[in-house]
């Protein structure tokens, strides 16, 4: 047993290594070649290239401007919902939970698609509607904009935010409001003078998070920003592979260099961030309670505040889309509106070919990939929690690299890598970068449900006589199966809802649903990108809760061991 183990985690070191490090290698390996078909041949020229190209500066300071912006609207939208769930008496405390889990599973480039639809300046929905009012028959507000694509986007990363602040609100002392309400301090004196600064680590790192996922992003700034003619750095690298004569991805390298070692420094600060908490720990062995704050008049105002978010966040952008599908052009709903809505755009997807390749190649990559995904997940997380070593720690480090990297460049890295494999132009590309790309979201489930199972019944299975491999599993993976569902759901939705690596990887034959949503985006067909991406819901949907139901099923094995 214990040499299984010991062979056990160098190997994994040598598969998730190569998942993780060898794109980046490759992408700096690429960076210094001549291009594609001259790996080897190395040259500065794509430095000097990107580098000095007169449109990067005005690129750069709207990649700050919509970072930044990005991150201070989710950041700020999330502290103001975890305050009000966890610290005062608003009614329906339930919809935070909904707030913070049901966006995840609406695709990015949906939830973009749904304001375009909504405040397109010549055919929103909104705009329209405005229209009709006297005195604003020529508004139109512009969703084509840096202000519009950091609303979007702020509104998208609030989630993750709310889920890093929430419970570091909620374990707040009440003891140090109390000795500030003491010393006379009011409600407002003691939010920004005692509880805001206790929690300073919790936000700072929320804000880099979101700075991280917004650096990231690619749905927002080519769905919004690529037809307002507003670039940032992940539209100025897909531009550099995807348009002109020929693709440049020496180029699109040696600028993803800078948004990589970008994003890997604001992921460090975050783990300093996240590992500096304990100095600002305000529960002790006394115990807790969080205190609650009356609303008062306020209370269903502001619970009106956050209904209007979740119908934002959650209702609005399927509504939106669904009406959009059955509608034969951009209108406001009407009673002339309804009576013209038919399944034209669904039917028009259903037989369109490289729609339907789509939807396939996207259910097999949600089903097989998540599912080899979690599978090495399992043997991962057992590798770190179980096997403690310098070795595991390696293991552990690598696995969640991945976590850093941006999809459009590591896209680019895989590029470099596949081209000179028979995986290149294949669907088995795809399906390698997905695993390497989301490993961490199935192996921090499964870490976690593994630290709940104690090492004696593995020992008591050892001792009955029972070999490594029985063990695991008749033992350890029926007590695994929430968090093996819980991994799979998170990887399988992701798989199938991916769009910046896919944008990259993706050729003819391999086409899936993000990149065919993209491409009608592209050409402006609002109907069938619609209707394809209600359907992108419902495969997302019908996952989970089959998942969901497999991991019910298994329950009472659970209970049972």
């Amino acid at each position: 047993m214990v040499k299984k183990r010991s062979v056990l985690t160098p190997t994994l070191i040598a598969v998730v290594g190569f998942l993780t490090v060898c794109p980046i290698v490759m992408l700096v390996f690429g960076s210094f070649s001549t291009g594609l078909g001259a790996f080897g041949e190395f040259t500065l020229d794509k430095y000097i290239l990107g580098y000095t190209d007169p449109e990067l500066g005005g690129i750069i300071v709207n990649t700050i401007i919509f970072v930044l912006g990005s991150a201070m609207v989710a950041t700020g939208l999330a502290l103001l919902l975890a305050y009000l769930n966890t610290r005062t008496d608003i009614p329906f405390k339930f919809l935070f939970r909904i707030i913070s889990i049901i966006p995840m599973m609406i695709p990015h480039i949906l939830f973009s698609v749904s304001w375009v639809l909504l405040l397109n300046p010549s055919n929103g929905l909104i705009n329209l509607f405005l229209r009709q009012i006297p005195g604003f028959e020529d508004l139109a507000i512009n969703i084509y904009s840096l202000p519009g694509m950091i609303l979007v986007e702020g509104l998208l990363d609030l989630p993750i935010a709310y889920l890093i602040l929430a419970p570091a609100m909620a374990s707040f002392d009440i003891a140090l409001e109390e000795s500030s309400k003491v010393c006379g301090g009011t409600i407002l004196r003691t939010l920004f003078r005692v509880t805001l600064p206790v929690l300073r680590p919790a936000i700072l790192a929320a804000f880099i998070l979101s700075l991280v996922r917004s650096l990231a992003s690619f749905a927002v700034p080519s769905v919004i920003g690529m037809p307002g003619r507003i670039y940032v750095l992940a539209t100025h690298i897909y531009q550099s592979i995807a348009t002109g004569f020929a693709a440049d991805f020496g180029k699109a390298a040696a600028i993803g260099m800078s948004v990589l070692a970008t994003s890997i420094t604001l992921i460090y600060i975050y783990r300093y961030l996240t590992s500096e908490g304990e100095k600002y720990v305000t529960i002790s062995s006394r115990g807790y309670r969080p205190t609650v704050i009356e609303l008062k008049g306020a209370k269903y105002p502001l619970f009106g505040v956050v209904g209007i978010l979740s119908m934002i966040l959650i209702v609005l952008p399927v509504l939106v889309l669904f009406y959009t599908s059955l509608v034969p052009y951009s209108m406001i709903p009407s009673a002339k509106a309804f009576s013209m809505m038919n399944w034209k755009h669904w039917i028009e997807v259903i037989n369109d070919p490289i729609s339907l390749l789509s939807l396939k190649n996207s259910v097999f990559l949600g089903v097989v990939g998540a599912t080899l995904g979690v599978t090495l997940s399992v043997f991962v997380a057992y590798a770190i929690v179980k096997i403690r070593s310098h070795a595991s720690g390696i293991l552990e480090s690598l696995s969640f690299l991945s976590f850093s990297f941006p999809g459009i460049v590591i896209g680019v890295g895989f590029m470099w890598f596949f081209v000179r494999t028979p995986f290149y132009a294949t669907i088995w590309a795809l399906l390698i970068g997905y695993i390497a790309t989301y490993l961490p979201y199935g192996v921090r489930p499964l870490t976690s449900a593994f630290i709940q199972v104690h090492s004696h019944l593995e020992e008591s299975s050892q001792v009955c006589g029972a070999g490594a491999f029985t063990t695991m599993r008749r033992i350890v993976i029926p007590l695994l199966i929430p968090g093996i569902v819980s991994g799979w759901i998170l990887m399988a939705t992701m798989f199938v809802r991916e769009l910046t690596l896919s944008v990259v990887l993706s050729r003819p034959g391999t086409e899936v649903l993000a990149v065919q949503i993209f491409h009608f985006a592209e050409d402006g067909l609002w109907g069938q990108l619609s209707a394809l991406g209600i359907m992108m819901i419902i495969i997302s949907t019908t996952l989970v809760i089959l998942a969901t139901l497999v991991g019910m099923k298994f329950k009472p094995l659970e209970e049972g061991a």
